[in-house]
């Protein structure tokens, strides 16, 4: 595949990947209900688990990770060796974007948190560990899954730059520091209401049932 081919089709097939809508498929299967009118409307992990319990929360949230790290590692064997790096990084980028926004359900997706763990898992480890580290203690602290989810999405974003600086921008870095920049912002957007909420002082806790927090 030459490198013009790649830019196109590479980054393609990650929003497609990203687009399987797992947790909408979950629900189907395991009691016949349309997940987008229950709960949150979410077809995230978080409003699986809270619909339909614990363990099929556990498989949507594996699913959808391994939607985003499969499209890091294996999309970009398709291009040569030379584009392997920044492919990857955009593979998983559009995967994101295929589980938000994904074209099957009218682009209304998830919030993005699974697959972007997924992502980031595969193209830097040290910022993803200091990433799950935030979510853990936050939620662990304050049980919201959704305050959890911005910390971590914006200490991911703080652990790459301080890696990277000052070369963030350099040909090296480049495509992973606009990633850092543009998939926590989104991810962070697409929790505003759970924002308002938590300043309202109505946002539900972990554990909670049929109630909005993801």
């Amino acid at each position: 595949m030459n490198a013009g081919t790649a830019w196109i089709v590479i980054p393609l097939l990650g929003y497609l990947a990203g687009t399987f809508p797992f947790g909408y498929l979950c629900a189907k299967v395991a009691s016949g209900m349309d997940i987008r009118r229950e709960g949150s409307g979410n077809i995230g992990a978080t409003n699986v688990a809270r619909v339909l319990g614990p363990k099929w929360g556990i498989l949507v949230l594996i699913l959808d990770l391994l939607k985003g790290l499969l499209s890091v590692i294996f999309l970009p064997r398709l291009a040569g060796p030379e584009l392997q790096n920044d492919l990857g990084v955009w593979a998983g980028f559009f995967a994101i974007i295929g589980h938000m926004y994904p074209i099957w359900l009218g682009f209304r997706g998830g919030k993005g948190v699974a697959t972007a763990l997924g992502v980031v898992l595969a193209l830097s480890p040290v910022a993803t560990a200091v990433s799950v580290t935030t979510f853990l203690f936050v939620v662990g602290s304050t049980r919201f899954v959704s305050l959890g989810s911005i910390c971590a999405v914006t200490a991911f974003a703080v652990a790459h730059f301080t890696k990277t600086s000052p070369n963030s921008f350099t040909e090296q870095h480049r495509s992973l520091s606009i990633f850092s920049l543009v998939i926590p912002l989104m991810i962070i957007v697409a929790h505003r209401q759970n924002l308002s909420r938590l300043i309202r002082g109505e946002e539900a806790k972990l554990g909670a049932k049929n109630k909005p927090t993801e």
